[in-house]
């Protein structure tokens, strides 16, 4: 039994409290609506009752997913397994209708772009025409070249929906992708433009709005301008998933293995034009407070090894560059309606920066006071850089968001490192260092990774660094001795 001395609010008082609660939005309720829609469609028909639709709730839609239902060549063309071909052909008729359906889905979604972002921005005067241009570059050219390999495929399919031949057409075609030079070029800089429009709120507005409709598959509008890109780099496991496929004496494998290195050789070169024009982009954007800043280190590079925002032992945040020779700490600032980045210490050359991998809970916070009542978390993922040359001295401990995020960095460093000690011995040094050895001896362009480095990039407010495709097994590293075994993970493209 309840005591008789409770206490009992006035219902008054109740309504008046209710009164002050601001009413809930309806939009997180839909969106957890979906998420339950969802969770719960996996489970078993036997107890339909249970999530019963209520009286007052809504019918919500199911969410759109972001990728197309996969299509298979034996399902579209109803073939017949067991009297026409054998298990190996249908998997390289599979592979080649792959290789059809994704210029397909890439051309409608190019066409996507150009009708439900570009045009209806410039119509409502969004966005100017001239920001438009470098945002979108010359995107609609490349709708026209992948119609032309679309319709090439069609025509050589025969009525049952096989195809004998696609290696002299891929080999015919291909060099036309050398027009990617310059729409993979823009990227860097048409990123950053959009990441600063987004900060009207017109355009947010207006691609929030596009990105909840049906037509979007949940997917904004940077996810269609990259999509492009991400064709590029797939050519090469799609002609080697035919290639795979075709028996040895098929008129096809000479050709198939010629297309592969044509389309090799063309990412490699595009890869280190996308690396020179971000490195250029960057180097225009740093701000030098007096002039004993600059450094002909910085000047001379022509790659960006990795960069992204870390934080000093003091919590300011602070976007470093790790150039070939030079490693660059910066803050970043607005300048001109544009971001900037403002060179918070001197350059560091990497042939003389000093690297330590510091243990959790080995760096203080803001003094010992703050660093004593810090919690773990503050006090993870740092290492140090320093570097001392007569009367200049310099010591960052810098922490990275996370594990993962830091490693990356020390094996960048350490191979940026040795890659300068090996040359200085060797005097050899490469004035255009684009190339490494690879683990078979080979040479291989460094900027091999800047095309999926930019996966991960966010010119405005990324916190994660942009090196995910570029770390170096750190074992490996460590059991290097000499610089002429020098080894590197190669770079799957």
């Amino acid at each position: 039994q309840e005591p008789s001395n409770k206490r009992v609010k006035p219902l008054s008082r109740v309504t008046s409290l209710a009164s002050l609660i601001p009413p809930v939005r309806a939009t997180p309720l839909k969106r957890f609506s979906q998420t339950l829609q969802r969770s719960i469609s996996f489970r078993s028909d036997s107890r339909p009752d249970l999530f019963g639709a209520r009286p007052w709730s809504r019918n919500v839609p199911p969410a759109n997913t972001k990728r197309r239902d996969s299509k298979l060549w034996s399902e579209t063309f109803d073939v017949c397994v067991n009297h026409m071909l054998t298990s190996k052909e249908i998997k390289r008729q599979e592979a080649i209708f792959e290789l059809s359906q994704g210029e397909e889905d890439l051309i409608e979604d190019l066409k996507l772009a150009k009708k439900a972002y570009h045009d209806p921005m410039l119509k409502l005067s969004i966005m100017t025409e001239q920001e438009l241009n470098q945002i979108f570059g010359t995107l609609d050219s490349l709708i026209p070249l992948h119609e032309d390999l679309l319709r090439r495929l069609q025509e050589v399919r025969k009525p049952d929906g096989s195809t004998e031949h696609v290696g002299r057409i891929l080999v015919g075609w291909l060099p036309c992708l050398n027009s990617y030079d310059s729409y993979c070029s823009n990227q860097v800089a048409a990123k950053a433009l959009l990441d600063h429009k987004k900060q009207d709120h017109r355009v947010q507005d207006f691609l929030q709005r596009c990105l909840e409709s049906p037509f979007s598959r949940k997917l904004d509008l940077w996810n269609f301008l990259d999509i492009p890109r991400s064709r590029l780099v797939k050519y090469p496991l799609l002609l080697r998933e035919i290639l795979r496929h075709t028996p040895n004496d098929h008129p096809d494998q000479q050709h198939l293995e010629e297309a592969i290195n044509i389309i090799q050789g063309i990412v490699a070169e595009i890869n280190i034009k996308t690396g020179e024009s971000e490195c250029q982009y960057y180097k225009k954007r740093l701000i030098y407070l007096e002039e004993g800043q600059k450094d002909s280190l910085i000047d001379n590079s022509r790659v960006v090894c990795c960069h992204g925002e870390l934080k000093n032992n003091r919590g300011v945040k602070l976007h470093v560059f790790l150039f070939e020779e030079v490693l660059v700490i910066t803050r970043a600032i607005t300048h001109n309606e544009q971001l900037c980045y403002q060179l918070y210490r001197q350059p560091i050359p990497v042939r003389e920066l000093v690297l330590e991998d510091l243990q959790d809970g080995e760096v203080r916070l803001g003094g010992s006071i703050r660093g004593a009542f810090s919690n773990n978390e503050r006090i993870k993922n740092f290492f140090r850089v320093s570097f001392k040359n007569g009367s200049q001295s310099q010591s960052h401990s810098l922490q990275a968001n996370d594990s993962f995020n830091k490693q990356q960095w020390l094996n960048c460093i350490r191979q940026a490192k040795e890659k300068v000690t090996c040359a200085g011995k060797a005097g050899v040094l490469n004035a255009e260092a684009h190339f490494l050895l690879s683990p078979n001896g080979s040479r291989v362009p460094q900027g091999e990774t800047t095309l999926e480095q930019m996966d991960h990039s966010d010119c405005e407010s990324d916190c994660s660094m942009d090196t995910s495709e570029i770390s170096i097994d750190c074992e490996r590293m460590e059991q290097t001795h000499s610089c002429e075994n020098e080894k590197q993970i190669e770079t799957n493209v």
